[in-house]
């Protein structure tokens, strides 16, 4: 795939494998880096959130149903029951009966359509689909989650969808995609003794942290990748999604070779456990790690390739680093906060980006012998029932709870704000999790920082955020090329029928850069399937400025800073605008999943930074979140937004953006797609 005259990069090859109705020759016969494409993934995971995506589904059928000529009362069925995957790991600690109840239901439904479900205590999602088999190198696998990037780590274009996404490609195996512009990322060198992936990732947010790869796609190369274990590589590529990124791709090397090869001699020792129809797939078998190792030339970057940045970083001056609090780009050199000595409250070993074997390990070997300080609880809950397993094989699991870890099952839980343990009002926590979000945690006036399994297991026992080692202070060495493409920005659009031309409203700024989806619906309301549109416009904002529903009416537009709704891919944080009567969002710039998740739903989001720039150019009061900054005019045919007499161009909201838009979100396109065949 790939040829001289064309070369491609290692997400445009992947891209094209799985593109549907390319050309087979030509310019378009490959997919490139902007291109508007149809895909048709490997697998799309869905997790707890997949009882929000079965009445999705329904509704697509009985529209596809409403459509027909002649009604057939068909029940609804999925264009390939092999395609999705259940993996329950959200709130599995919420034993009422409600929330036991809608488990029971996803089950029933798994069974019915013979679809492979992993019930709650099996482990995290993400660490489901590649401890069973379902990402394997040179595919493309998505999910219902904005860590699906984890994926990459086993050379796998893993990207998040959104809940409707996964509805149409329950029912049709395919979705829409642009291809995204690829950022390549050299790793020099070798990390010293104690630094692992969590530190390199935290160090690549905080260094590059001026949306250098927003909304690209990264791939990691370099010498410095061969000595990173695929551990350490899913902590990376799970956090590309903190940096800002759509996906992070590691190479198919040895190191690779052998993970799989150790999980197919592990798959050939017996079933596989967990799952409603155990080896069902066998992917991970020795004569497929073989094939595929065979194929590895094609799953490398052209020599020539083109990318839109280069961003280089020398491991061996990489320190552990800690973020926050509350903001992942935020970073300190761990010998810096030390001496500040930050006492803690709170400390947590979790999450789908650091709560494996090498993580519980480390954290072990740091732990034994001693106990948590006192006033400090330490929470455990391991990435999987596997990790687990092995972990109390070898001990480490009995050295936490000796010294005083307290156990939760395996699962997110308290990383998103549920079950036990979370952060408390006037609280200080470190955490091994992926996000330190404003209220994501818990009380939105606690404070939480990250750092790896090693930091925060010697913060826990020393009460305050520290090493487990001595440090010494070291200036990274890091460099960055970018060949940014000129945006488009004003000139005449055309108009779909149906698509407002004009709008005015008054405008709020909430002038926030990285305005996360957990500042604008907090995750705890997430999984409550039961809220009305009502109910939902009633908590938006309520991390970041809970006095903007006091302040703002229908009609209303929301301005905000750089990459807005970055963070989770819950839909809500676009939904809960549009039922607010929000009639838009503009911003400087957004992240791609919140983008998708509004334009999927029928709700309007576009870009204008010479807006943003010129509020910002005006001196005012930082305390202020929420400013009304008066009436605003967008003229979408002219492609301006008119204020206080001037005007600010924005690019043309594209007709596919607009037909989304007048059909209502996607799920009217998949059911238009459907009804010809139906």
């Amino acid at each position: 795939m790939g040829n001289p005259s064309h070369p491609l990069t290692l997400v445009e090859k992947i891209a094209t494998r799985f593109a549907v109705g390319l050309p087979t020759a030509g310019a378009g016969s490959t997919a490139r880096q902007g291109d508007f494409i149809t895909i048709r993934p490997k697998h799309v995971m869905t997790h707890d959130n997949t009882g929000a995506v079965i009445p999705k589904f329904k509704e697509i059928w009985k529209r596809v149903e409403a459509a027909r000529a002649t009604p057939t009362l068909a029940r609804p069925s999925f264009h390939d029951s092999r395609q999705p995957v259940f993996a329950i790991d959200h709130d599995i600690q919420n034993k009422s009966p409600e929330n036991l109840g809608k488990y029971a239901k996803i089950e029933a439904f798994a069974s019915e359509h013979a679809v492979d479900f992993y019930p709650a205590g099996t482990g995290i999602s993400h660490q489901v689909m590649v401890e069973q088999g379902y990402v394997t190198p040179g595919s493309m696998v998505v999910g219902s989650d904005s860590h699906s990037n984890l994926y990459g780590a086993l050379c796998c274009l893993g990207t998040p969808v959104v809940r409707t996404d996964a509805a149409g490609i329950w029912a049709t195996g395919v979705t829409w995609w642009q291809v995204p512009p690829v950022a390549r990322v050299s790793l020099r060198g070798k990390l010293p003794v104690g630094v692992v992936g969590k530190d390199v990732i935290v160090a690549l947010c905080g260094l590059f942290n001026h949306d250098e790869v927003l909304n690209h796609a990264v791939e990691f190369v370099g010498d410095g990748v061969s000595q990173m274990s695929i551990d350490q590589r899913m902590s990376v590529a799970n956090m590309t999604t903190e940096w800002g990124a759509l996906a992070g791709l590691f190479p198919f090397d040895e190191v690779l070779r052998d993970y799989l090869q150790s999980r197919a001699e592990y798959f050939a020792r017996g079933t596989r456990p967990g799952t409603r129809r155990p080896g069902s797939l066998g992917s991970y078998t020795r004569e497929n790690v073989e094939h595929w190792w065979a194929d590895r030339a094609a799953l490398a970057p052209d020599p020539g390739a083109a990318y839109a940045v280069e961003l280089d970083l020398d491991l061996a001056t990489v320190v552990p680093h800690v973020s926050g609090p509350n903001d992942v780009k935020t970073i300190s050199p761990l010998p810096e906060i030390e001496a500040r000595h930050i006492a803690i409250n709170k400390a947590w070993l979790m999450s789908c980006v650091n709560a494996r074997y090498e993580d519980l390990a480390a954290a072990a070997r740091v732990v034994a012998g001693r106990h948590v300080a006192p006033g400090v609880e330490l929470y455990l809950a391991a990435a999987s029932a596997e990790t687990q397993a092995n972990a109390e094989r070898d001990g480490h699991w009995r050295t936490l709870l000796d010294a005083g870890a307290i156990p939760l099952p395996p699962g997110c839980g308290t990383c998103i704000g549920l079950g036990a343990g979370t952060i408390k009002k006037g609280e200080v926590g470190i955490s091994s999790t992926n996000r330190n979000f404003e209220g994501r945690m818990g009380d939105r006036e606690g404070l939480v920082y990250l750092g790896s399994p090693a930091v925060v297991a010697a913060s826990a026992i020393a009460g305050y955020i520290r090493s487990p080692q001595p440090v010494a202070p070291m200036t990274p060495v890091y460099s960055a090329r970018t060949r940014p493409a000129a945006p488009r920005a004003g000139g005449a659009a055309p108009i779909v029928p149906g698509f407002p031309g004009r709008l005015r409203g008054r405008a709020w700024f909430l002038d926030r850069d990285n305005l996360n989806t957990d500042g604008i619906y907090a995750g705890k309301h997430t999984y409550n399937d039961k809220m009305t549109p009502a109910e939902m416009a009633a908590v938006i904002f309520e991390n970041y400025d809970p006095t903007f529903r006091s302040l703002a009416r229908p009609g209303d537009v929301v301005v905000g800073g750089l990459n807005f709704g970055t963070g989770s891919s819950r839909e809500q944080a676009a939904t809960a605008l549009k039922h607010a009567g929000i009639p838009c969002v503009i911003a400087s710039s957004f992240s791609e999943t919140y983008k998708r998740n509004a334009f999927n739903n029928g709700f309007v989001v576009f870009e204008c930074p010479a807006l943003i720039a010129a509020w910002r150019a005006v001196p005012r009061d930082p305390h202020v979140k929420t400013r009304d900054q008066g009436e605003i005019e967008i003229d979408y045919r002219a492609s301006t937004v008119r204020w206080s007499g001037r005007e600010f161009p924005f690019t043309p909201l594209s007709p596919v953006a607009q037909e989304l838009i007048v059909a209502g979100g996607a799920e009217e396109v998949v059911t238009r797609r459907l009804a010809p065949r139906a």
